[in-house]
Protein backbone atom coordinates (compact mmCIF):
# COMPACT_ATOMS: atom_id res chain seq x y z
CA UNK A 1 0.00 0.00 0.00
CA UNK A 2 1.31 3.28 -0.95
CA UNK A 3 0.21 6.55 0.26
CA UNK A 4 -0.03 9.92 -2.13
CA UNK A 5 3.03 10.99 -0.60
CA UNK A 6 5.01 7.61 -1.40
CA UNK A 7 4.61 6.22 2.14
CA UNK A 8 4.76 3.15 1.80
CA UNK A 9 5.02 -0.27 4.54
CA UNK A 10 7.37 -2.26 2.76
CA UNK A 11 9.48 1.15 2.47
CA UNK A 12 9.20 2.21 5.95
CA UNK A 13 10.33 -1.56 6.84
CA UNK A 14 13.58 -0.72 4.63
CA UNK A 15 14.26 2.58 6.44
CA UNK A 16 14.07 0.87 9.90
CA UNK A 17 16.52 -1.38 8.35
CA UNK A 18 18.87 0.44 7.07
CA UNK A 19 18.54 2.64 10.45
CA UNK A 20 19.88 -0.56 12.26
CA UNK A 21 22.08 -1.56 10.26
CA UNK A 22 24.07 1.29 10.37
CA UNK A 23 24.40 1.51 14.06
CA UNK A 24 24.80 -2.63 14.03
CA UNK A 25 22.10 -3.13 15.51
CA UNK A 26 20.59 -6.31 14.51
CA UNK A 27 21.88 -8.36 16.82
CA UNK A 28 19.73 -7.30 19.39
CA UNK A 29 16.63 -7.22 17.01
CA UNK A 30 15.37 -10.19 17.87
CA UNK A 31 11.09 -11.25 17.93
CA UNK A 32 11.68 -11.59 21.67
CA UNK A 33 13.50 -7.86 22.24
CA UNK A 34 11.18 -6.26 19.35
CA UNK A 35 8.07 -7.59 21.35
CA UNK A 36 9.22 -6.60 24.14
CA UNK A 37 10.20 -3.28 22.86
CA UNK A 38 6.45 -2.77 21.17
CA UNK A 39 5.29 -3.53 24.77
CA UNK A 40 6.90 -0.91 26.65
CA UNK A 41 6.35 1.51 23.92
CA UNK A 42 2.57 1.15 23.83
CA UNK A 43 3.02 1.21 27.41
CA UNK A 44 3.89 4.56 27.13
CA UNK A 45 0.88 5.61 24.65
CA UNK A 46 -0.84 4.68 27.50
CA UNK A 47 0.31 6.39 29.90
CA UNK A 48 -0.26 9.92 28.21
CA UNK A 49 -3.88 8.37 28.55
CA UNK A 50 -4.25 7.10 31.54
CA UNK A 51 -5.62 9.63 34.10
CA UNK A 52 -7.66 11.18 31.18
CA UNK A 53 -11.38 11.52 31.23
CA UNK A 54 -12.84 10.09 28.17
CA UNK A 55 -13.76 13.89 27.39
CA UNK A 56 -10.15 14.90 28.18
CA UNK A 57 -8.61 11.73 26.18
CA UNK A 58 -10.82 12.96 23.21
CA UNK A 59 -9.26 16.24 22.95
CA UNK A 60 -5.55 15.16 23.29
CA UNK A 61 -4.46 16.21 20.26
CA UNK A 62 -5.83 19.50 20.85
CA UNK A 63 -2.83 20.50 23.03
CA UNK A 64 0.39 20.94 20.83
CA UNK A 65 2.81 19.72 23.46
CA UNK A 66 0.25 16.20 24.01
CA UNK A 67 -0.18 15.67 20.57
CA UNK A 68 3.09 15.41 19.90
CA UNK A 69 4.11 13.13 22.87
CA UNK A 70 1.34 11.00 21.38
CA UNK A 71 2.45 11.13 17.86
CA UNK A 72 6.05 9.64 18.64
CA UNK A 73 4.45 7.04 20.82
CA UNK A 74 2.83 6.30 18.03
CA UNK A 75 5.48 6.03 15.73
CA UNK A 76 7.39 4.10 18.13
CA UNK A 77 4.96 1.33 18.47
CA UNK A 78 4.79 1.29 14.23
CA UNK A 79 8.44 0.87 13.94
CA UNK A 80 9.07 -1.66 16.66
CA UNK A 81 5.61 -3.13 14.82
CA UNK A 82 7.01 -2.98 11.19
CA UNK A 83 10.31 -4.20 12.62
CA UNK A 84 8.93 -7.47 14.26
CA UNK A 85 7.02 -8.60 11.29
CA UNK A 86 10.01 -7.78 9.21
CA UNK A 87 11.95 -10.34 11.50
CA UNK A 88 9.63 -12.77 11.11
CA UNK A 89 8.40 -12.46 7.53
CA UNK A 90 5.05 -11.01 8.79
CA UNK A 91 2.68 -9.13 6.03
CA UNK A 92 1.20 -7.07 8.62
CA UNK A 93 -1.59 -5.63 6.11
CA UNK A 94 -2.38 -9.21 5.02
CA UNK A 95 -2.31 -10.51 9.06
CA UNK A 96 -4.62 -7.38 9.40
CA UNK A 97 -6.97 -8.07 6.56
CA UNK A 98 -7.49 -11.62 7.35
CA UNK A 99 -8.15 -10.76 11.20
CA UNK A 100 -10.93 -8.54 10.00
CA UNK A 101 -12.20 -11.46 7.55
CA UNK A 102 -12.10 -14.09 11.04
CA UNK A 103 -14.00 -11.39 13.28
CA UNK A 104 -16.84 -10.37 10.51
CA UNK A 105 -17.03 -14.14 10.33
CA UNK A 106 -17.14 -14.64 14.37
CA UNK A 107 -19.17 -11.09 14.78
CA UNK A 108 -21.58 -10.92 11.97
CA UNK A 109 -23.33 -7.47 12.34
CA UNK A 110 -26.90 -7.43 12.98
Amino acid sequence: MTRDDGLDVAGLQRRLAQFAAARDWQPYHTPKNLAVALSVESAELVEIFQWLTPEQSARVMEDDGTAHRVRDEVADVLAYLLQFCEVLGIDALQALSDKIDRNEGRFPAP
